[in-house]
């Protein structure tokens, strides 16, 4: 499909496409769990200082990695209905200016973190791009089922960059919190998937649903959604969380299996519930959310 230019460019417009270049509904996915994070490693409130520049970093490295996941993806973004109106798609922005933009985020988001966090949370950011961009988007997206299972490795590293921002270090908590959303992101991009699987199949994007029956594609969310509320379990015990996290995490934990469950039941080889499916996605978004904000709850309330 050709890509033609659409878009008025007017100054708002061109903003406008800079914003969307970063795809900012991830990000505040990735920042919320971040922000939770420092407070589990801090074991109190961390200074509002540290916390506004590893998440301006943060934000500037996740959206440098986004743009570039558009300008790789321009192709494929044009076939698909879920992403036709993407910038790079509908000509408001050039894919020249996308990449200089990309570029200089991920430059100055090393320089943030570098200068007002530390050198750890500065090059984990900068891995996670990497990953990111030349694993995910380039390698693996149009060649293998496994794409969003690999790739999801980048979506997990903010909470790492939390837990150096504050001890400059790494240890078991955020490396359980890193497998959290490392198995937490299968069953919510397959579920999306199953949503938009003819769009996948139109690009040659071998998502799961595409390659595989509707059948065992929600066999595999529900599997991959019963290890994740066992780890979700586990964090209490390795970070030292209390009764609050305990509660949240074995109820959002049970919420999200029962969503899951279900929709593996309803599932034929050649059809699934895409209604359930979308529900079991906005769920996954609710029940990430509600996991780290509850940690930090669960240390706020016992020592105060």
């Amino acid at each position: 499909m050709a890509i033609t230019a659409t878009a008025p460019h007017t100054a708002r417009a061109t903003l406008g496409a800079y914003v969307a270049l970063t795809k900012p509904r991830i990000i505040e996915l990735l920042l919320v769990t971040t922000v939770p994070t420092m407070v589990v490693a801090a074991n109190r409130i961390p200074g509002w200082q540290l916390v506004v520049w590893t998440l301006i970093g943060g934000t500037l490295a996740a959206g440098g990695a986004n743009a570039f996941n558009m300008v790789i993806d321009r192709d494929i973004d044009a076939i698909m209905e879920r992403t036709k109106n993407r910038p790079l798609v509908t000509g408001a922005m050039t894919p020249r200016a996308a990449t200089i933009f990309a570029v200089s985020l991920e430059v100055i988001s090393f320089a943030i973190l570098a200068t007002y966090v530390n050198f750890l949370s500065a090059w984990l950011a900068m891995a996670a791009t990497a990953f990111y961009v030349v694993i995910y988007t380039i390698w693996l997206k149009r060649r293998s089922s496994q794409n969003i299972v690999i790739g999801g490795a980048a979506g997990a590293v903010p909470v790492l960059i939390g837990w150096a921002a504050v001890t400059n270090s790494l240890s078991w908590t955020p490396v359980l919190l890193f497998a959290i959303i490392f198995i937490w992101t299968p069953p919510h991009f397959w579920a999306l998937a199953v949503r938009y699987r003819d769009d996948y199949q139109a690009a040659n994007v071998p998502m799961l649903p595409v390659v595989a029956s509707l059948r065992k594609t929600t066999l595999e969310i529900l599997v991959y959604t019963v290890v994740l509320w066992a780890l979700s379990m586990l964090v209490g015990p390795v970070a030292g969380l209390g009764w609050v996290y305990g509660v949240a995490a074995l109820v959002a934990g049970g919420l999200f299996t029962w969503y899951a469950a279900k929709l593996w039941l309803l599932a034929r080889e050649d059809k699934a519930d895409v209604a359930g499916a979308m529900r079991l996605f906005h769920y996954s978004i609710t029940y990430l959310t509600a996991l780290f904000i509850f940690m930090a709850i669960d240390v706020i309330v016992r020592h105060h």
